[in-house]
């Protein structure tokens, strides 16, 4: 079966400064990031970012501050224009739109959901998720038909006729989120957008996020440097440093087999008998026995069953059909490994 890509990343470098292709020679020589800025005054954005996005996946980019992550993602909807590479959205090559297309693009394929919410303060709920609708033409009754369902989606109703400053951070951003939907876009950019929240109220919109996905299977791409956040949410995760893409890869891929000392040393404190799920682990075989566990269980789930015999556990998938088994060998001999 063809694999689907909705987003490809060519060999997209960035170099920030008056002389981006003199700079980027340097770099593609050798010259690392702080050598450049050193040496040339020059900004070491991105280098060399090759990635497959899959439609209706959501797709995490982390990373600790100046890695690059925001930097890559602006360039999906082309708030920033690489130094060289391309972007190709289903296979149009973004960096060849004319300003008209541009703006199309913007407003029908891509939306973007931002750190700081962006709400208009003298706007209400609905006015604000809303607005892009009516700039487009749309009718204001068919808008906030609209309006009134995703409003509803992110758990808003009733908060229609409310302003931003009564309400709070988390409600906020579901605005954002609702806003974002509105539009139909078949593509959703998230740049941090639940970093300036509270703990609690965070794992909230992130579970939040999870049930509309499942519902609407949109290609998300969601920027963060928390870990955990890009565990729970990310079908794939990409690790970038120092503008470097470093790994690619599922969550458990990255946890049991980290490509190289940084990765190592960005996962180790994870709890990965939590974080990583039977389905990871599964082998060929049969279970022995009554008990049978999601794909998408932590492996933690097994524990007692294997500590008290070594007989197969099975493992179904989404189908409940029996994917595979896990032993007490497979299992504590790859979380051993890690």
């Amino acid at each position: 079966m063809t694999q689907t890509y909705k987003i490809r990343v060519e060999n997209v470098s960035k170099i920030f400064g008056r002389d981006p292709k003199a700079a980027l020679a340097q770099v593609q020589a050798g010259m690392g990031k702080d050598e450049l800025l050193r040496q040339s005054d020059h900004v070491l954005g991105l280098h060399d970012i090759n990635l497959n996005i899959r439609a209706g996946e959501t797709f995490v980019i982390m990373g600790l501050s100046g890695s690059g992550k925001s930097t890559l993602i602006r360039h999906f909807n082309r708030l920033i224009e690489p130094t060289s590479g391309r972007i190709l959205v289903d296979g149009v090559d973004v960096l060849t739109l004319n300003d008209h297309d541009l703006r199309a693009f913007r407003r029908k394929k891509i939306s973007m959901v931002f750190q700081k919410f962006a709400l208009l303060p003298h706007k209400t709920v609905m006015e604000n998720v809303i607005y892009g609708l009516l700039v487009d033409g749309m009718a204001p009754a068919l808008a906030r038909e609209k309006g009134a369902d995703q409003i509803r989606l992110v758990g808003l109703a009733g908060f229609e006729n409310h302003f931003p400053g009564q309400l709070s951070g988390g409600m906020q951003q579901r605005v954002g989120l609702a806003r974002a939907l509105a539009t139909d876009a078949e593509i959703l950019l998230m740049d941090e957008a639940f970093s300036a929240l509270d703990p609690l109220i965070r794992h909230d919109m992130q579970m939040q996020l999870r049930d509309i996905q499942a519902r609407l299977h949109k290609t998300i791409v969601f920027i963060t440097h928390d870990l955990d956040e890009a565990l729970l949410l990310g079908d794939h995760i990409a690790i970038l440093k120092d503008g470097v893409l470093r790994q690619v890869g599922t969550g458990p891929e990255i946890l049991m087999a980290p490509a190289d000392d940084y990765v190592a040393r960005f996962v180790r404190d994870v709890n990965r008998a939590r974080s990583v799920t039977c389905g990871a682990l599964a082998v060929a075989g049969q279970p022995q026995g009554d008990l049978v566990l999601d794909a998408s269980q932590p492996v933690e789930a097994a524990f007692s069953a294997l500590a008290a015999s070594d007989l197969p556990i099975g493992v179904r998938d989404g189908n409940g059909q029996i994917a595979g088994v896990l032993t007490r060998a497979t299992v504590f001999q790859a979380l051993a490994r890690a």
